[in-house]
């Protein structure tokens, strides 16, 4: 029995020496003579304690003790088994969910629309040292986006270790992004989603295309900051890289050959004659305009566009809904839009329309005619000087809601009415001049332009217009103030609950306890 336990440092000393063979091994990286005579000697050791102490080995395993504790082993085992699973199938098949209020960590629909629409590979250079702190980022940035589209790869230089690389792309500078298609490149400089869609749009474009403003009339001005200018419509348009220009109608020859789209911006007095004309004969050319009207402004352009098909009634739109929102109710909300065209077919947020007319053309979807945004039910209209009594429904002298506010049509135009006679052939090709009209055109100013999704409908009617369809999409919100609109009995109950129930409530127990001490002392 003494010389069993002579024989008990065995089960130790193996184990030490299988555990010092693959240190050796971590350590020199291969299976040299120290590891393999470590790991040997470790094995024969725990051979021969196993032989000498296999009575008490086995009885040991043969107690209850000992089941209930290697059951206990196998089902830990079993549930760290399953727990690695689940982390290899989380990180092969992964699903995101954003709870921010503007899903700031998940890509635009604008963003996914572009990247799915690639035809050919962009490379991805992204120029970051490797303990840079804004590294990790424009990683996770780039791997969404190659996460919604194979054809976007991406890879990270570190421009201290790799200069070759730096010199051979012109970097001059850390927290670089260089993007690369064909042979056009572009240069990002932070980790910015809007900046990077931005530049995939200006490579992935072959055309730019050119929006003009129509002015000398009292229309917005696409230079203006002020509240009532447009100058953050240009910003936008520029953004997606087209260009935006002035036109001054009255001296020009004609409305411009490169023009993708004319833009009449709430014009205050009326057109002549001679410019009617040149509009019309650019739609007619299959050319592409959007006319904003307001209520009592420019009173000869109702008439012109009614040779197209609209109808635009001498009205104001009065709508309670808008309240809910914290506007007033001459701001009518757009809460119903037409899901057969493209502008409005994917698009749900609300719009809001200060000041607004209605619009409406008569609904033929095989000739491109459509009523595309309406209001609510609970808004109506009012013919006329605007009183007091209008602020409440009246069915006998109000036109009752929903009512359309922006309304579109298509013009066709034979290609072979500007071609020589000797040139056409016995069916002339078919092309098409499109007409956008809405009733306000203060929702684009820079007062409204960033409220609700007032920016987003204005650019996916510009871009429709512009045959740009991939751009009709709902944009990346900038991060910012979130602020909560409150009616006014929401306002008078979180008043009443914070200032009054609450404090006296704390202010009755507070009295009746201290009443209960007194007493009972």
């Amino acid at each position: 029995m003494k010389s069993k336990k002579l024989f008990a440092p065995l089960g130790i000393s193996s184990i030490s020496l299988m555990a010092a063979g693959g240190i050796a091994y971590a350590i020199t990286g291969e299976m040299g003579n120290l590891a393999v005579t470590l790991l040997w000697l470790g094995l024969l050791a725990l051979l021969l304690f196993f032989y000498i102490y296999f009575p008490e080995i086995r009885d040991f395993i043969t107690k209850r003790s000992t089941k209930y504790a290697f059951n206990t082993a196998i089902m830990s085992l079993v549930f760290l088994l399953i727990i690695g699973l689940i982390s290899v199938m989380s990180i092969k098949y992964k699903m995101r969910v954003d709870l921010t209020q503007n899903n700031r960590y998940t890509l635009s629909s604008q963003t996914i629309k572009i990247l799915k629409s690639l035809k050919d590979d962009v490379e991805v250079i992204a120029f970051y040292r490797s303990d840079e702190r804004t590294r990790q980022a424009m990683f996770d940035l780039l791997s969404e986006y190659a996460y919604h589209s194979s054809k976007f790869k991406f890879r990270f230089v570190d421009p201290d270790r790799n200069p070759a690389d730096t010199v051979k792309y012109g970097i001059t500078s850390y927290r670089t992004t260089l993007l690369k298609y064909g042979d056009k490149q572009e240069i990002v400089g932070t980790e910015s989603e809007n900046k990077l869609t931005n530049s995939l749009l200006k490579l992935i474009n072959k055309e730019i295309k050119v929006f003009y403003f129509v002015s000398g009339h009292g229309e917005k001005r696409i230079d203006s900051k002020e509240e009532n200018g447009y100058g953050y419509v240009k910003e936008a348009l520029e953004r997606e890289n087209h260009q935006v220009r002035d036109l001054l109608l009255i001296s020009a020859e004609k409305v411009p050959d490169d023009a993708a789209v004319l833009v009449v911006s709430g014009p205050e007095t009326d057109y002549l004659q001679g410019e009617l004309d040149k509009i019309t004969a650019f739609v007619k050319k299959g050319g592409r305009a959007l006319f904003m009207v307001d209520p009592g402004g420019a009173p000869g352009l109702i008439n012109y566009l009614s040779g197209f098909g609209f109808e635009l009634t001498n009205d104001f739109i009065i709508d309670k809904l808008s309240q809910v929102y914290g506007a007033n109710y001459l701001t009518p909300v757009v809460v119903q839009y037409d899901k057969n065209h493209p502008v409005t077919r994917d698009f749900e947020l609300a719009t809001f329309f200060p000041i607004a007319r209605s619009v409406h053309i008569k609904e033929e979807p095989a000739k491109g005619s459509f009523d595309l945004a309406k209001t609510s039910d609970k808004s109506w209209t009012v013919t006329g000087k605007l009183t007091k009594e209008d602020e409440e429904f009246n069915p006998d002298k109000h036109g009752r809601g929903p009512i359309s506010v922006v309304a579109v049509t298509a013009v066709e135009v034979s290609a072979g009415d500007n071609k020589p006679k000797a040139e056409e052939g016995p069916e002339s090709i078919k092309t098409w001049g499109k007409v956008l009209v809405t009733g306000d055109s203060d929702f684009a100013s820079n007062k409204f332009l960033k409220l609700a999704g007032n920016k987003d409908f204005m650019l996916n009617m510009l871009n429709w217009l512009a045959e740009e369809n991939v751009l009709i999409s709902v944009r990346k919100k900038e991060p910012g103030l979130t602020p909560l609109m409150l009616t006014a009995v929401q306002g008078k109950i979180v008043f009443w609950l914070s200032v009054v129930i609450v404090p006296s409530l704390l202010l009755v127990a507070g009295v009746g306890v201290t009443a209960r001490r007194r007493r009972g002392v």
